[in-house]
């Protein structure tokens, strides 16, 4: 279940949240629950655009007597799609070192950038991990790059749900399944790629194909 963004704890605590909710006999395993893309935007409180420009080694805290570091990414941010109300501007963001416990690892010092969501702490530093959405640029689709600025954010009232076997039904009218791992084996597949779970004007939610025109009662949603 994902952190809120007005609650977000330190992060050391943060570290020791994670520590406590890896899976038993699993010392070097991250275990993530799936999420689409819009889900990820959705639950985020920060989603930029970036380069990174270097790394370091840094505590997780000032007490002597935690040794857990973290990796400070200090990154060159191109544009924000959410977090406005939060940061003006990221100069730097936060992971854990441990891979164990979800640490990204990013490359610095290159021409490549990414799509990076996470969450703002309590000390107003951004933090990251392997269960956010953080995807190179260049592998989004165009759809999904369009909807950073528009579709994801308006459409946070609608659930996704991941479909795992057969069968699996809408339980609620503003639900959409999300089948890419039933159908490819992969989470973020077509789907993922391709469309947009959206609201409609009765409050339903569906799934929109982003290379198809919008019909009108989405139009009267986003431009009322």
């Amino acid at each position: 279940m994902p952190w809120s963004p007005r609650t977000a704890p330190s992060w050391a605590l943060l570290l020791r949240l994670l520590a406590l909710l890896r899976p038993p006999g699993m010392v070097e395993a991250c275990s993530c629950a799936p999420a689409h893309p819009q889900q990820h935007v959705c639950h985020s409180a920060l989603a930029i655009r970036a380069k990174i420009s270097s790394e370091k080694v840094v505590p997780a805290s000032t007490d002597p007597a935690d040794t857990q570091k973290m990796i400070r990414y200090e990154i060159k941010q191109i544009k924000m799609f959410k977090g406005f109300e939060k940061l003006k501007d990221v100069q730097y963001i936060y992971t854990p070192f441990d891979s164990s416990l979800c640490g990204v690892k990013l490359e610095a010092n290159s021409q490549k950038q990414y799509l990076l969501t996470g969450q703002v702490l309590s000390d107003g530093k951004v933090f990251i991990h392997l269960c956010n959405y953080i995807e190179p640029w260049e592998n989004l689709s165009f759809l999904q790059r369009e909807s950073l600025n528009h579709h994801y954010h308006l459409n946070c009232g609608c659930q996704i749900t991941t479909c795992y076997t057969v069968p699996c039904t809408i339980s609620a009218p503003n639900e959409c399944l999300w089948t890419d791992w039933l159908l490819e084996r992969k989470l973020y597949g077509y789907q993922a790629q391709h469309y947009v779970c959206m609201k409609h004007a009765d409050g339903t939610c569906s799934w929109y194909q982003g290379r198809l025109p919008l019909r009108k009662e989405f139009v009267d949603i986003i431009q009322p």
